[in-house]
């Protein structure tokens, strides 16, 4: 038996249980060219029913009569697209007269009601679908469960709850971290989130914080109840340790050595360089208050972690879009991708770490990252052609999120 049948399932039940609100309609979205995860179809009408995509067909011929008909053939279609690597639930106002890291605490409820502005700003971007890595007090799932049940308009969320980071004892316990992912499995969290290394805001500290023992007892435990691991890890020895350790996806890194690459490769886990969080900081470095001399430090980074994208991308690592979001950055969740390109990566590759990728590693690449019959019509449409230019990705006019219009910025011309 597939060890992960579990988590498919368990996946394929959340996204079910989103599904359901749906009301059953046709509606056919015509585009000048379709991008359907695999392949570019000129003339293309997508037609979906409900919440599904039952067919893509050239030209008109294939509409069924009584459909809803949007009028899209400016545009170019894309699969709603997957942030692997958000925390939604980081909200600050700009207006509030504070800073993003100095701000009054709140309960999770009120953080949750408040993050529906971040869940808002991600839909804008065409991103349907996130995997948020790392929240207090339960923030995250009140926003998953918002969503799915149609009461927060939002992307649907897979979420970690709070990470398990390194203890406070005087050294490594690895009995302590097996416990941690137990209650992690049985907290309601999809994934388990493990810090491995420091690292975090304008800080670029590398130093390795879990052991290798720690980091596999995590895992052992996590994937016994049936849950997938993301490992953080800045530095190249716990990038290793995690590798080794068998975790489901990396996030963040640089120095990555040549043999630690060759593993991933061939054990297909998904890196998520994260690489535009800290052109993000220093970006807003002024609305943080970071410190002058904390920029030059995050410029390396950028630098050094996009070499060892470029690596990577040799190396055939399977690569990931992951933003790391927070804050003001919400609505700039796709700028990862113009990263992935400059390492190397093709438009229509870089495309795919955001969609089939990213549906490989949530366990719903039947369900999502694609458009196709059978596939929840997650539906993105784009001015200029993302397939040769990925910047064209950026200018998102039209977003469907199972089956139900989430974004129109052209007000797009329906007809029956």
């Amino acid at each position: 038996m597939n060890r992960h049948w579990p988590r498919v399932f368990a996946a394929f039940v959340a996204v079910m249980a989103i599904a359901m609100p749906v009301a059953a309609q046709t509606t056919a979205l015509r585009f000048a060219r379709l991008w359907d995860g695999t392949k570019v179809i000129p003339n293309a009408t997508v037609i979906v029913e409900g919440n599904k995509v039952v067919r893509v067909v050239t030209g008109t011929s294939g509409i069924p009569k009584g459909a809803t008909v949007i009028d899209l053939t400016k545009f170019t279609g894309i699969p709603g697209l997957i942030d692997l690597h958000t925390h939604m639930t980081y909200f600050w106002d700009p207006a509030s007269g504070t800073q993003p890291l100095r701000q009054p605490r709140r309960d999770a409820a009120t953080t949750a009601t408040l993050a529906a502005a971040n869940a808002r700003r991600t839909l804008e971007t065409g991103v349907t679908t996130v995997r948020d890595l790392g929240a207090s007090g339960g923030a995250d799932l009140m926003m998953r469960d918002q969503i799915n049940a149609g009461t927060m308009v939002g992307p649907r969320m897979f979420v970690a709850g709070q990470g398990i980071s390194a203890g406070r004892t005087s050294g490594p316990n690895p009995e302590a971290m097996k416990t941690a992912a137990t209650d992690r499995a049985t907290s309601g969290s999809d994934w388990i989130k493990v810090y491995g290394s420091r690292g975090s805001f304008q800080s670029v500290d590398t130093t390795q914080t879990l052991t290798s023992d720690e980091m596999l007892a995590i895992v052992t435990a996590a994937h016994a109840a049936k849950k997938p691991v993301a490992i953080h890890s800045y530095g190249a020895s716990g990038v290793r340790d995690a590798v080794r350790a068998g975790a489901d996806s990396i996030e963040h890194g640089i120095e990555i050595d040549d043999e630690t690459l060759r593993e991933m490769a061939a054990r297909k886990l998904v890196w998520v360089p994260t690489i535009d969080h800290n052109r993000y900081y220093v970006d807003a470095h002024d609305e943080f208050g970071f410190a002058p001399d904390t920029i030059a430090p995050l410029q390396n980074y950028i630098q050094q972690n996009l070499e060892a994208a470029k690596r990577a991308v040799k190396a055939g690592v399977r690569i990931g879009m992951g933003s790391d979001a927070v804050y003001s950055m919400f609505g700039q969740n796709t700028r990862e991708l113009g990263w992935l390109v400059k390492a190397g990566m093709t438009p229509v590759e870089a495309l795919g770490a955001a969609t089939t990728t990213a549906a490989e590693l949530l366990n719903l690449q039947d369900a999502l990252g694609r458009i196709a019959p059978g596939f929840f019509a997650d539906i993105v449409a784009i001015e200029g052609d993302p397939t040769k230019d990925i910047d064209a990705v950026y200018n998102v006019k039209f977003v469907m999120k199972n089956g139900v219009v989430v974004v129109d910025k052209i007000k797009a011309p329906a007809s029956r």
